[in-house]
């Protein structure tokens, strides 16, 4: 895997992955053998380094082959590390300029509007694109074009690459924020399954006209010990050998 091997944003896959669970085992409409359905639930990425945690949904899914991991980051391969629409299977954006997902998401939502279509669109996006005037835009033209049919997620991990997300510049009160901009908003545990489906089960159920928001804290490196302990791990270095014992401990976990 070249000069990618070992380091990448694997603190942000593992935070987020039961975010990814309950999304594309519980949430969305698709169908594995034809991604480009057009009855199919729409799911943006956002925040394009998180691709390597979108690729483990995609391969769970059935939408591209486990096989394809050996070839992540290398030239010309499916699965770069920043997610890009035109390379990869399922990939509905090319994400990593942060802050422009919530907008695609909103024109995406009126476009399913006029089609007459029932399926959502989920945006997922990081706590730093709270920064952005872009997604605050978007947030009110949603609100005003009544997008009940799109379902944000905010991956609030509170890390950025020079430091906490709140200290970087502070976007609380979160929920209330969002309210405000007439969004309805639900904040949980995003690494609580039972809480997860929960608010996706509202999200999508919700009799109000207006578009909704989940809100869900998240612990970078979840489930490894050893990597949450690192004081930064926005961009983490893995060895080889931390490797195994990382899967070890997934394992074991995933089998208690």
């Amino acid at each position: 895997m070249g000069e990618v091997q070992g380091q990448g944003y694997i603190a942000q896959a593992l935070g987020i992955a039961d975010v990814l669970a309950v999304a594309y085992f519980h949430a969305l409409t698709y169908r594995p053998e034809d991604p480009h359905w057009e009855g199919r639930d729409r799911f943006l990425l956002s925040i394009g380094h998180y691709a390597i945690a979108l690729y483990a949904a995609l391969i769970e899914a059935g939408i591209i082959p486990e096989s394809e991991l050996e070839t992540y980051g290398v030239d010309d391969s499916r699965l770069p590390m920043s997610g890009m629409a035109s390379y990869t299977p399922g990939m509905e954006i090319s994400g990593g300029s942060l802050g422009q997902g919530l907008g695609i998401a909103v024109g995406m939502g009126l476009g399913l509007k006029r089609k007459k279509s029932g399926a959502f669109v989920y945006n997922l996006m990081s706590d730093g694109e709270l920064g952005e005037g872009a997604t605050w835009e978007a947030a009110m033209s949603a609100a005003h074009w009544k997008l009940d049919n799109l379902i944000c997620l905010v991956d609030f991990n509170n890390q950025q690459a020079d430091g906490p997300s709140t200290q970087m510049l502070c976007s609380e009160p979160l929920q209330p924020k969002w309210e405000a901009f007439g969004w309805h908003a639900q904040r949980v545990d995003g690494n609580d399954i039972k809480a997860l489906v929960a608010a996706f089960d509202t999200a999508r159920t919700l009799a109000e006209p207006r578009p909704r928001v989940i809100i869900c804290d998240t612990r970078m490196a979840m489930g490894v010990p050893f990597l949450q302990a690192r004081e930064r791990n926005h961009f983490l270095r893995v060895e080889a050998d931390e490797w195994q014992q990382a899967l070890a401990v997934l394992s074991e976990g995933r089998h208690a």
